[in-house]
């Protein structure tokens, strides 16, 4: 059987890395790498940069990853993250069309697309949702998401667009709410921190997963049959769990007492009390389940911390 050249952009990433691994144990995919003439990777914002990559590694599926990632960061430079999240994935599908118009782009895009439709529900939200986003970061998932959308349905480039929703595992950066907490209590239990774990807002509702259940979707995306054809997946449980049992569940792994204290500084209203999606699209078309119990993601998330 010949192996499908697949190249992954943002594969030094927290998904990445571990969308990289997956890859490199699957006999269906051959890894190429995402570089220009000089051996490093291109700036996805530049055009010229991404056309050359894609033109010397030829390759039979892209799965995009690379991205102006944390929504905070988007907001402090929302040039910067329309040029990468936005432009960058429009670069990289005009370099496919161009080059390799039979290859497949699998492009990660995120429930933060869907913004204000959380709000209006019903929930747990289908594809069919309107794309409202709140933020800078949702905006340009959104944008790239549509323009994907309708390469896909015109045939000019088979996409498929899945819309993650919260995933943690180890090795996450602890800007994400999982990690945070976890770095907290390791560092609480080597006596490097006081026993009192700061926290924000904890009554937010949120759909989470394990990274490896997001990693077995996008390579099952990655090699369905057929044409995908700019169809949007959720890769979601549609079962949310409030952030202060996400604390719970961590501080019953912890092993000293330890009190919790709100933060003024990490406190923010929830502007969407609740958002989780409807997985069924991704049940039907990909045979896709979620595996791995968030309890059991949770103990993964603190055990690297405390080995690190």
């Amino acid at each position: 059987m010949t192996s499908l050249r697949l190249m992954i952009t943002g594969a030094n990433g927290f998904v990445g890395r571990k969308v990289t691994e997956a890859a490199r144990r699957n006999p269906a995919l051959e890894l190429v790498e995402f570089i220009d003439e000089t051996g490093a990777s291109p700036d996805i914002a530049d055009a010229d940069a991404v056309d050359r990559a894609i033109a010397a590694a030829r390759p039979d599926r892209v799965l995009h990853l690379a991205a102006i990632a944390a929504p905070r960061q988007a907001q402090a430079d929302a040039s910067r993250a329309w040029a990468v999240n936005f432009s960058g994935t429009l670069h990289l599908a005009q370099a496919l069309m161009k080059h390799r118009p039979e290859a497949r782009l699998v492009w990660s895009g995120s429930s933060e697309a869907y913004g204000a439709s959380f709000n209006r529900g019903p929930l747990p939200l289908a594809e069919t949702a309107a794309l409202e986003p709140a933020n800078v970061y949702g905006a340009t998932k959104a944008a790239a998401d549509i323009a994907l959308g309708q390469l896909g349905r015109s045939g000019a480039l088979d996409t498929a667009i899945l819309r993650p929703f919260n995933h943690t595992g180890p090795g996450q950066a602890a800007d994400y709410v999982v990690p945070a907490f976890a770095a907290q209590i390791a560092a609480i239990e080597n006596g490097e921190q006081e026993p009192v774990l700061k926290v924000g807002n904890l009554d937010a509702l949120r759909d989470f997963l394990d990274v490896v259940d997001v990693v077995a979707l996008y390579i099952a995306a990655l090699l369905a049959e057929g044409r995908i054809g700019g169809e949007a997946y959720n890769v979601a449980t549609g079962k949310p769990v409030r952030i202060g049992d996400l604390l719970e569940g961590l501080l019953s792994e912890a092993r000293v007492k330890i009190s919790v204290e709100t933060d003024p500084a990490r406190y923010a209203p929830n502007a969407v009390p609740v958002a989780s999606g409807n997985p069924e699209k991704a049940r039907e078309r990909f045979g896709w389940e979620p595996q791995i119990a968030i309890n059991d993601t949770l103990k993964g998330v603190l055990d690297a911390l405390r080995a690190s």
